[in-house]
């Protein structure tokens, strides 16, 4: 008997993961909670008002023809920080590209921190990420995206593939951010461009929108001085964006700033297992 050519595809990863918070008795609580396939959220015990999510990738990795879709929303006067128990990493691709969505809603007096750890990509891996935030008039956002073109330590090398990064960041319902990032074919020498990495393999963007911003922003630039990053504000938000030659040396330079950002709190932390 013949077999169908979808007989033979390749098992794919799939997983959705959703959470809903609500403000009670003085602090930031669960209102709804989803999970499904690969997707997995923890949430551990504060000693704080505030809520801590730990996102999980059960599959270990991602690849071609692989989907994740993440959804954080936080109700009025809530707080929620979000991060991931480990680093993301994107394998070769045999074909198609590993998607990775996340959109976040931001209500009235409520503040999300999207702070995963870094994602590692992997040569001849393909990824497209997108991230889609609506903001409250008076909420607050900080994110963090990082990402390493293979492990150094290891004698990785990332020569090719494709690596597709899109922002969008709207505030009661107005654009006031948007990016996109592509890195396609030849990365190793794209990579090499003074415009680009110029031959740096570590690379992350920090962002924040809040009422914190103009006072935070002298205190980021202080802390990024003597680094290879810079940062920017204007119009009620702060970028700053850190390029580093490893990936340790990306962290000694994120985590202070994110602290920072966060006004004086620490990482995840995850982040230190």
């Amino acid at each position: 008997m013949q077999q169908r050519a979808d007989e033979y595809a390749p098992q794919r990863a799939r997983g959705t993961g959703r959470l809903v918070t609500k403000a009670f008795g003085g602090r930031t609580r669960l209102a709804e909670f989803f999970q499904e396939g690969c997707s997995k959220i923890r949430l551990p015990e504060t000693f704080s008002p505030e809520m801590e999510a730990i996102l999980i990738n059960t599959s270990g990795g991602l690849t071609g023809g692989d989907v994740i879709e993440w959804s954080v929303a936080a109700s009025d006067s809530t707080h929620v920080s979000v991060t991931t128990q480990a680093n993301e990493k994107i394998y070769r691709a045999a074909a198609g590209a590993a998607s990775v969505s996340t959109r976040i809603t931001v209500g009235e007096g409520a503040s999300v921190h999207w702070l995963p750890q870094e994602t590692i990509l992997f040569d001849r891996s393909s990824l497209t990420r997108r991230l889609d935030v609506d903001l409250s008039e008076n909420s607050e956002f900080l994110a963090v995206e990082a990402v390493l073109l293979g492990r150094k330590a290891m004698g990785e090398a990332v020569a090719n593939g494709t690596f597709r990064d899109r922002w969008r960041v709207r505030r009661s319902g107005r654009l006031i951010h948007a990016e996109e990032m592509k890195f396609e074919g030849e990365i190793e020498r794209l990579s090499q461009a003074a415009a680009v990495l110029s031959g740096q393999v570590a690379f992350a963007t920090l962002f924040y929108a809040g009422p914190l911003a103009e006072a935070l922003f002298p205190k980021l630039r202080q802390c990024l001085d003597g680094t290879a990053g810079g940062a920017s504000h204007w119009n009620g938000k702060l970028i700053a964006r850190l390029v580093a030659p490893t990936g340790y040396e990306l962290r000694k330079i994120l985590t202070p700033a994110i602290s920072v950002l966060r006004n004086g709190a620490p990482v995840p932390k995850v982040w230190n297992i």
